[in-house]
């Protein structure tokens, strides 16, 4: 049995609406096709988590640096191929 895959925007949509409160979990349950259990969960996960909405982003300096010296290594080893392959063909001409 393969598992069904939920999108983190339909997650959100359906814990706001459980916060709401206008229907109980078992109707929005019912009307999502999701097992309550699960949109406890996730109400659950949203409820601890949310706060880091707001928090500022310190990953993201961390992610934007890691980001650039990948890039920066990519290019090292773009110029080093070629370097190499430029020092094959003086070679194979010196031969």
């Amino acid at each position: 049995m393969v598992r069904k895959q939920y999108s983190p925007e339909f997650k959100l949509k359906a814990v706001l609406d459980i916060i709401k409160k206008d229907k109980t979990a078992a109707q929005l349950a019912g009307e999502l096709q999701v097992h309550p259990m699960q949109l406890s969960e996730w109400k659950k996960h949203f409820l601890e988590h949310g706060p880091e909405i707001f928090a500022k982003p310190k990953t993201k300096r961390s992610g934007t640096s890691e980001e650039s010296e990948k890039s920066s290594l990519f290019e090292q080893i773009g110029r080093l191929k070629v370097e190499n392959e430029w020092l094959k063909k003086k070679l194979g001409t010196l031969g």
